[in-house]
């Protein structure tokens, strides 16, 4: 360690531990730290400019966690040789990092502020995505930016019915639940994990255990950061003018107004939007060109504070939501599949202002996704993808590549649809989601239309599942709404994001964002509870569409027969060069993909019609079946020697046909009875023990001629 640099440990208690340090790399940076965990090490950096970005009416924050393959021992793929654009894990681990730091910045903070986390070494079984929030957030606490923290963020994964802290990627395998919470040591900020049908009570149990390792190390940032001789006090700024008498004008003007819109119950966003609008546009008519220069600058900040407080008031005083529904009322559903011919699945959702298209696409192994990343590499036969174009909210914006939103948004409906997905499945599937229209909860009409496309496109799914987006308005007087299904308004206006995912018998994902401090567990009870109502609501609604998986795939969807062999026969079935198979597949039309598991090969041939795959299935047993003694073949000459001939019965497999063993009576030259090509009918007689050698007789199957007897001697 050298001179200058300062660690901090924490305990985990079962004999791992995690180190923090400071003042040895990257010290130019307004705070940086290492984080070690067993073999993998992160670096993490903060920057935050002296002074605010002008024009942004939001906290200018970029969170970036990026992998060097080097980590690993690696060469990067492709043709350059380097890291490129983020892998979807890099995506994911960057939004799960940003969604615990933003909430804590002060309100008035807007500076340009850099996040950046690096993976440095790697240990192939320490997982970077829950050590990149503490790093971030240490690194924070070492510097003298303005931060309501400390925070972290830990794995809690319940394996073989015992909680555990930041399991190993091995044991993860095995757990029913994994989650990743973040919380500051008071509140909880942030979870997002996936389950195999877990309740409620198991969802609460897993935060407040992960809770009490984050209190940890929360504690252990503030040591780091008094060793490292922070000061408490942190860098001064004036970053938001304010003038409250302009702020009580606008109220006092338009929070009526604002409040009767907001009871008004109107279901249309849009005419929500104009009828805001006017009361804005009314007030602005009543200044003076010489205030609206002076002050014009504060109206759509403080009309904008002033909407949201009589929209939440309304909540919750009227029990009146925007669009008139009650607090536990869901939005009306109607859904319909088979809409798209050509697709081997489709479904359409609709609930409310928010629709999701969905297609699935049956593929073969050929069509599984490579993953190549440092942490996370490997196989995906499974895939779901959502997009979400900017007319789906009535913008128009350029289409740029995949957001970050659209990758976050895609892994929380793939976590929520993978655990029913049976695992004998020969297929590769892909469920793509476009969005259509969006007013809230897009992610979990992808849920919903994803369940319906499965279904539809004859995938034996084990049960439908459901999501649904709960919200909560709360006040200073410890009052407050939880609501069921919640507008994008309500998102945006209210204190939480709290998306459940799952079947009839229990919870299978989750996300939740919680943009106040002190949300209570019971509180989070009552919304889980919710939260189920809801979605056994919706379950019935698609229900009514399509209650169970089709019995069979479309006829227009490709065939896989599956079939086992010994992998022995891998080897006879590719055949020298890949001669044999390729052959099988240009005269059948089919596709053979093998793979070796252990002491078998698994075969998947893949068709559009069951005649090619019966075809090239004939032609594979053929290959891998074992002689057995006794059986007749129709075999081929494939050699004439002096002493017989060589047939070869089964592809591959020759046996002698001994010049004795061809007909009863006598015969001089074999070549007379017998030429290459022939097709004679054999019957195998032997296998010897030792070579494997078969031994095989035609004359055995042909009648055996009477014995004549001699005539006696004339004397």
């Amino acid at each position: 360690m050298s001179q200058n640099a300062i660690e901090q440990t924490i305990d985990l208690g079962d004999g791992r531990s995690i180190t923090i340090e400071t003042g040895k790399l990257a010290t130019q940076a307004d705070g940086s730290v290492v984080v070690r965990m067993g073999g993998t090490m992160l670096l993490a950096t903060v920057v935050s400019q002296k002074e605010a970005r002008e024009g942004f009416d939001y906290f200018p924050l970029s969170v970036d966690y990026r992998e060097k393959f080097a980590a690993a021992g690696r060469f990067p793929g492709g043709f350059l040789k380097r890291e490129a654009r983020p892998s979807d894990y890099e995506v994911l681990a960057s939004r799960l990092t940003d969604r615990a730091l933003r909430p804590l910045f002060p309100d008035d903070y807007q500076s340009e502020t850099q996040v950046i986390i690096y993976l440095l070494s790697h240990d192939k079984e320490t997982m970077p995505d829950a050590l990149a929030c503490l790093a971030a957030s240490s690194a924070i606490a070492v510097s003298d930016i303005p931060f309501n923290g400390p925070v972290s963020e830990t794995r809690v994964a319940r394996i073989n019915g015992e909680w555990k802290i930041n399991p190993q990627l091995s044991e993860t395998k095995d757990a029913d639940i994994d989650l990743i919470v973040a919380a500051t040591e008071q509140n909880i900020v942030m979870v997002e994990g996936e389950m195999k049908e877990a309740s409620e009570a198991e969802m609460i149990e897993a935060i407040k255990f992960a809770h009490e390792s984050i209190k940890i190390q929360c504690k252990a940032q503030l040591e780091l950061a008094e060793k490292a001789g922070v000061s408490k006090e942190k860098r001064k700024y004036s970053h938001v003018e304010n003038d409250e008498s302009v702020y009580e004008a606008i109220k006092a003007a338009c929070y009526d107004k604002c409040y009767e819109v907001a009871k008004k119950g109107m279901p249309n966003k849009h005419e929500r939007y104009e009828a805001f609008a006017a009361i804005k546009e009314e007030y602005k008519s009543t200044l003076s060109e010489e205030d609206l220069a002076e002050k014009g600058k504060f109206i759509s900040r403080y009309f904008h504070d002033v909407e949201k407080e009589a929209v939440r008031r309304a909540i919750l005083d009227e029990k009146i939501r925007l669009d008139g529904r009650k607090s536990d009322e869901i939005r009306p559903i109607w859904s319909e599949v088979d809409y798209l011919p050509s697709t081997h699945g489709s479904a359409i959702f609709t609930r409310g202002e928010t629709q999701s298209l969905t297609t699935v696409t049956l593929g073969t192994k050929l069509d599984e996704q490579t993953i190549d990343g440092v942490f996370i590499e490997g196989k995906e036969k499974f895939l779901l993808h959502y997009n979400f174009p900017p007319f789906s909210t009535g913008e128009a914006k350029f289409l740029r590549g995949t957001s970050r939103r659209e990758i976050g948004h895609g892994n929380l409906a793939y976590r929520a649809l993978k655990p029913v997905i049976p695992e004998d499945c020969p297929y590769t599937l892909r469920v793509v989601s476009d969005i259509l229209e969006s007013n809230g909860s897009s992610s979990m009409a992808t849920v919903c239309a994803g369940s319906l496309a499965l279904m539809d496109a004859g995938i034996q799914i084990k049960k439908p599942v459901t999501g649904i987006a709960m919200g909560l308005i709360t006040d200073a007087d410890g009052k407050y709404a939880v609501l069921s299904d919640i507008l994008g308004d309500e998102d945006h206006l209210g204190d939480m994001d709290f998306k459940v995912t799952g079947t009839r018998d229990g919870i299978t994902a989750c996300q939740m964002d919680i943009k106040i401090e002190g949300l209570s567990y019971e509180v989070l009870g009552q919304a889980l509870e919710q939260a189920k109502l809801g979605r056994l609501h919706i379950m019935d609604e698609i229900t009514k569409t399509l209650a169970e998986p089709r019995d069979d795939y479309k006829p227009h969807a490709p065939r896989i027969v599956q079939i086992t062999i010994p992998k022995d026969f891998i080897g006879a079935v590719i055949g020298p060069g890949g001669k044999v198979i390729q052959e099988i597949q240009a005269t059948t039309g089919s596709t053979i993909i093998i793979e070796e598991e252990g002491e078998f090969g698994i075969v998947d041939i893949a068709a559009d019609n069951k005649e090619s795959i019966d075809a090239a299935l004939t032609r594979i047993k053929a290959i891998t079946t074992m002689p057995e003694i006794g059986e007749e073949y129709m075999g081929t000459v494939k050699s004439v020697l002096n002493f017989g001939a060589f047939v070869e019965i089964l592809p591959g497999k020759d046996g002698l046909l001994h010049i004795s063993e061809i007909d009863w009576k006598r015969i001089e030259n074999v070549s007379d009875v017998l030429k290459e090509g022939d097709q004679v009918k054999v019957k195998l007689t032997e296998i010897d023990r030792k070579t494997g050698k078969l031994r095989l007789s035609r004359k055995v199957l042909m009648p055996r001629p009477e014995r004549q007897e001699k005539e006696p001697q004339q004397s």
